[in-house]
């Protein structure tokens, strides 16, 4: 009864104020109007039958509303340590803006990590040093079936869609990539102009809805593909099977992101939410999935096609390995999506519970192609949590021949990591569609800080491995990361940690960890 006293009382003063206000004098209003407007929302807070806090505790509930809506601010802003944010901590957010705005990225007095805790990695420096290599690696893609290989660059932008960026945002990113000399994949979302305007090198990204190439009822149209794919720009094709963030399930676009504009780069309605189906229509079987590449590079003229997947289950990728020896043909390239990869917007328990971390998922993927005898027709991207020198050196420490950046690149652009992607409100203009929030992204600047992030990346990466005695990306290994395994100083090496397999080894006589998978691997079934 008390709260029904308290708004009670509210209301007798803001009747009494408005009573004054009128006997008395004008300027009793500007007191008596803010007295009526609380009586008011607290009657409504009593009556409404949504919310059982503001029910029991009229106006000043919504004080917990207010906090809870800005609780991610208070949490990046004044809560979390420079080390301990996620999905980035302040440190990895820091260094790509410093990059991005060519200011040199060092900090002093020393590291703030826990270097004597369980997990604990660091990279083995050489006490002979050698000097960084004076012209940038650059990564041959193509097989033996691939007539017209393009060159990769160590670190690249990773798969976002044209409706989850805004315009403005995909050409400041293959504005970048046109100037630095790497690669921009399209996502799955389709070929925009804006991916094309800039001249910047594509990867095109065909996901389950085949937008960009898709008939009226959603099925793989090859005329509009081959046409597309023609494009001097496309320099690559990717067959996206899954999706680090949200595996199992296909895109999503909300319908307010939907323009009129978008609608027609996807070939689809315009302001209705867009969901690609779970899987592929042209495809059931690790056999017609390896002759579909083989179909699709026929189409694209011989550029390189490839795949990109999070792994699962090992029982499954070999069946596709299986199938490629059974078929001889291969993909020109695998990129593997870590768990951890982001995404605009994912089910939760998709995001924090389905799929294999990138370490696990990258050393099965290389194993696995190394023990089938097929690693050297194939090369491997690494995408998800990229952002940093010392990321690009450890994944392809890890089997990896170059990385994909996705977030990373959108910090280069502007993105505070505000978490409002799906919203279609997102405060710096890289994820949405709103034309009044998009403007905020000034192409001219924002192209020149992803240059400036890429290459100062990869100058990093170059400088570490020089730093351990080592000149050539392949040149690493396994055997050059360590990890601590116990609080007692013990270290083991990434050779130690995981077994690494011999060209051919499966064929030939598979380890007793991976035999039973191979058996059951079968090039007819994705089930295992």
């Amino acid at each position: 009864m008390k709260r029904f006293g308290a708004v009670a009382l509210l209301v007798v003063c803001a009747v009494a104020g408005a009573t004054a206000a009128v006997v008395l004098s004008p300027w009793w209003w500007t007191a008596a109007v803010p007295l009526v407007a609380l009586a008011t929302v607290g009657l409504y807070d009593l009556a409404q039958p949504w919310h059982s806090v503001l029910r029991n505790y009229p106006v000043l509930g919504h004080a917990r509303f207010l906090l809870e809506a800005i609780r991610p601010e208070l949490q990046q802003y004044f809560v979390e340590r420079s080390f301990d944010g996620r999905p980035y901590d302040r440190d990895t957010r820091s260094i790509v803006y410093e990059r991005a705005k060519g200011v040199d990225a060092e900090e002093p007095f020393g590291s703030e990590r826990d270097m004597y805790g369980r997990g604990y990695e660091f990279l083995v420096p050489s006490l002979r040093p050698v000097d960084k290599p004076g012209r940038l690696p650059r990564v041959r893609v193509g097989g033996p079936d691939c007539t017209r290989p393009y060159d990769m660059a160590l670190l690249n932008v990773s798969a976002m869609s044209f409706g989850s960026l805004s315009a403005n945002a995909v050409l400041a990113l293959n504005t970048g990539a046109a100037r630095g000399g790497f690669a921009h994949d399209t996502g799955e979302g389709g070929l925009s102009e804006y991916h094309l305007e800039p001249g910047g090198d594509i990867i095109w990204e065909i996901g389950t809805g085949y937008f960009g190439c898709r008939t009226e009822d959603g099925d793989f149209d090859p005329v509009q593909f081959h046409e597309k794919a023609a494009h001097p720009s496309v320099k690559c094709v990717s067959l996206k099977l899954s999706q680090g963030a949200k595996p199992g399930i296909g895109g999503v676009l909300p319908g307010g992101k939907v323009n009129e504009e978008i609608a027609r780069v996807r070939g689809v309605p315009q302001g209705e939410t867009v969901i690609s189906p779970p899987y592929h229509k042209v495809f059931s079987t690790p056999r017609e999935l390896v002759r579909f590449v083989a179909r699709m590079r026929e189409l694209a003229d011989g550029k390189p096609v490839g795949i990109k997947l999070c792994p699962g289950s090992r029982v499954q990728f070999l069946a596709v390995c299986k199938a490629m020896l059974a078929e001889n043909v291969t993909p020109d390239f695998i990129v593997v999506d870590g768990a951890e990869g982001g995404t605009g917007a994912a089910p939760l328990e998709f995001a924090d519970h389905l799929g294999m971390p990138l370490t696990e998922g990258l050393i099965t993927v290389h194993n696995a192609l190394v023990g089938a005898g097929l690693r050297d027709r194939v090369r491997i991207g690494a995408s998800g949590k990229v952002a940093t020198g010392s990321d690009i050196v450890k994944r392809l420490a890890m089997g990896a021949d170059y990385t994909n950046a996705a977030r990373a690149m959108m910090f280069a652009v502007g993105c505070i990591q505000a978490q409002r992607c799906h919203t279609n409100r997102c405060p710096t203009g890289v994820t949405t569609q709103d034309p009044r929030r998009a403007r905020a992204l000034v192409v001219a600047d924002k192209s020149e800080r992803v240059h400036r992030f890429q290459e100062a990346t990869v100058s990093s990466a170059l400088q570490i491995m020089a730093a351990m005695g080592v000149s050539d990306p392949r040149d690493l290994g396994p055997h050059v990361l360590r990890r601590r395994t116990t609080d007692a100083g013990r270290f083991r090496s990434y050779a130690e940690l995981y077994e690494w397999l011999s060209p051919g080894q499966l064929t030939d006589h598979p380890p007793a960890d991976w035999a039973a998978d191979w058996r059951a691997a079968d090039p007819d079934t994705f089930v295992g």
